[in-house]
């Protein structure tokens, strides 16, 4: 016993001391002389960059940089020494766009990276893509053929290891578009007997386990999150790393030159009958469901919004998917750059296939209000086409750029992002 204390022992210790490895001594600032990053056409943005070692500029820093039109730079330069430790150079574009400064700074064999992204007019960008003749068509009866024909047979299995006093917890699964095609999900619901709000979280890419949101549920609200894949998620990570890398692999590619078999028309097809199942649940008030997610899960957002009316509010985050084939035209396009990296294989079937499920598509459809999030350093999800899908959408809507984010969130971006979809749908 005492040998089992003293490795538990020696085991948190390690664990605590590896937690505190955090960040690093180099910094490479790349700021913008203007707050917001936001300019007139025609107008330079002055880009300023600083090496920094233990927030003191670093003198005789070596960098690469490259700059120009996102995801088109076109001015690149190796080995620049910076006397001083810092650098300051100009952009400017003609038209609405996005201008980004990439910088690497390379120290004791190590590279440092920094970015800023200037916006040249974005509210006025517009998205690239065409819509499909028959796209209400080919939704309309994808959604009609799937709730005709294939009932939800919807399970609800209580988890007792992750339910508190004020919520239980479920695994839940129900029917997509075919007989045993099945959606999971972790479904969070108040103990307290009543009528609740849903909030109801779509994923973004990757496959992976749920928990549930159990915080939010407790505030008073039905939680439903739900996995694409067809699998149970709650399973061990091992199992979910095995068909991320294996089976799912590069699994947005599936099938993508047949608007019918592509692989995210089952999973759109799903995303929209979990409004059904909400609906179905004798605990929603019968008002109020506020659809949520990020990068895929952010397209996912406005493809069931724009599919199902019964969504009352959606706050999309950083959204993939949108504006598919604007790089045929060599402006950014969304993730997963379709047509972006191989300029041989922009297969005509595949170009026609993706633009029924291209974000923007969806988006012109969208009534109810909303909520738009995203940062001018992603270079995941280019802030071109979230700014083009956001201007298309004509109904109520806020956007709230985070310039200085990459593909991931602030504290008080996901702050806000809560706080405005919960007061929508009047949760305290």
């Amino acid at each position: 016993m005492k040998r089992l204390t003293l490795l538990s022992f020696l085991l948190s210790l390690f664990t605590i001391s590896f937690a505190q490895i955090r960040g690093n001594e180099i910094e490479v600032l790349v700021t913008l002389d203007r707050e917001g990053w936001t300019y007139k056409c025609g107008e330079q943005a002055k880009f300023q960059v600083q090496v920094l070692k233990s927030g003191a500029l670093l003198k005789g820093a070596v960098i690469d940089y490259k700059m120009g039109t996102e995801m088109y730079e076109n001015i690149e330069k190796k080995d620049v020494v910076l006397k001083d430790g810092t650098l300051s150079l100009k952009g400017t574009m003609k038209t609405p766009g996005f201008y980004r400064l990439t910088v690497n700074a390379k120290v004791g064999g190590n590279t440092y990276e920094g970015m800023a992204t200037a916006a040249f007019e974005p509210e006025k960008l517009q998205p690239q893509t065409d819509c499909p003749k028959d796209f209400d068509e080919f939704w309309s009866k994808a959604l009609k053929d799937a709730r005709d024909n294939v009932p939800l047979e919807s399970t609800r299995r209580l988890l007792p290891e992750y339910c508190t006093d004020k919520v239980n917890v479920y695994e839940i699964s129900y029917q997509t578009n075919r007989w045993d095609s099945r959606f999971y999900g972790i479904l969070c619901v108040p103990t307290k007997p009543g009528k609740y709000p849903c909030m109801y979280k779509v994923p973004g890419a990757g496959c992976r386990a749920y928990y549930g949101d159990v915080y939010q549920a407790s505030r008073g609200c039905i939680v439903l999150e739900v996995g694409i894949h067809g699998v149970p998620v709650t399973n061990k990570d091992s199992f979910y790393k095995y068909l991320q890398n294996g089976p799912l692999y590069n699994y947005w590619t599936f099938q993508n030159n047949n608007k019918d078999e592509f692989y995210y028309k089952r999973v759109i097809i799903g995303a929209v009958r979990g409004i059904d199942y909400i609906a179905s649940l004798p605990e929603w008030d019968g008002k109020n469901i506020g659809v949520l997610g990020s990068s895929q899960g952010g397209w996912l957002t406005i493809a069931t919004t724009a599919l199902d009316k019964r969504v009352s509010c959606y706050a999309p985050v950083h959204a993939a998917l949108c504006d598919h084939t604007a790089s045929l035209k060599n402006i950014a396009c969304g993730w997963p750059h379709y047509f972006y990296y191989d300029k041989n294989s922009r297969d005509p079937k595949v170009i026609e296939t993706v633009k029924y499920y291209d974000g923007v598509n969806f988006a012109k459809r969208i009534t109810q209000p909303g909520w738009f999030s995203f940062g001018y350093n992603d270079d995941v999800v280019p802030p071109t086409t979230c700014w083009a899908t956001y201007n298309i959408v004509s109904g109520p809507k806020e956007i709230h750029p985070y310039v200085k984010t990459k593909h991931f969130w602030y504290q008080e971006q996901y702050d806000e992002w809560l706080g405005w979809i919960t007061k929508q749908m009047g949760i305290k």
